[in-house]
């Protein structure tokens, strides 16, 4: 099915991902929390790994936006990364990535981070590549979501040229 692009379509959900880690003491900073880079790299792998599952091709990261550090998260918590496609433009997919921590036990979660990546499909050189599927929101939430990412892309460019 094609809709915007006459590309073929994928759903968010077909390229949903989710990983699920314990925090261990090589993940831990000097202030006994979860160092903020170990972090950002794993969400920076699930981003990249979603955009590949929806784009069938290697991708490369060129942005991240609202990167929050909301909850601290310390040694022998359990945190659970969910990364979906939010938004397919000509060479970019945008991939939102919502980080919680799992209460033992419960299985309730608490959002920690939210971020919104922008991966670009790259040819064999390297070099920018249009992504091959197209996506078509399926749920009211999908096209909230999509509708946002619109104004999100728009607002990266006016900070482009604001030199941001």
């Amino acid at each position: 099915m094609a809709e915007r692009t006459g590309r073929p379509c994928k759903t968010p959900g077909s390229s949903r991902s989710e990983i699920i880690r314990g925090i261990k003491s090589e993940d831990i900073n000097p202030n006994l929390r979860l160092f903020g880079g170990r972090l950002m790299s794993w969400m920076d792998e699930i981003a990249g790994l979603t955009a590949m599952r929806h784009a069938g091709t290697s991708v490369t990261t060129a942005a991240v936006d609202n990167l929050q550090f909301l909850k601290p998260v310390m040694m022998g918590d359990i945190i659970v990364m969910i990364a979906r496609v939010t938004y397919v433009g000509g060479t970019s997919l945008e991939v939102r990535v919502d980080v919680y921590k799992e209460e033992l036990g419960t299985g309730s979660r608490e959002e920690i981070n939210r971020a919104y990546f922008t991966e670009v499909c790259i040819d064999e050189e390297g070099r920018p590549a249009r992504v091959p599927y197209d996506i078509v929101p399926e749920t009211d939430a999908e096209r909230t979501e999509m509708h946002a990412a619109r104004k999100r892309i728009e607002m990266r460019r006016i900070r482009r040229q604001q030199g941001f």
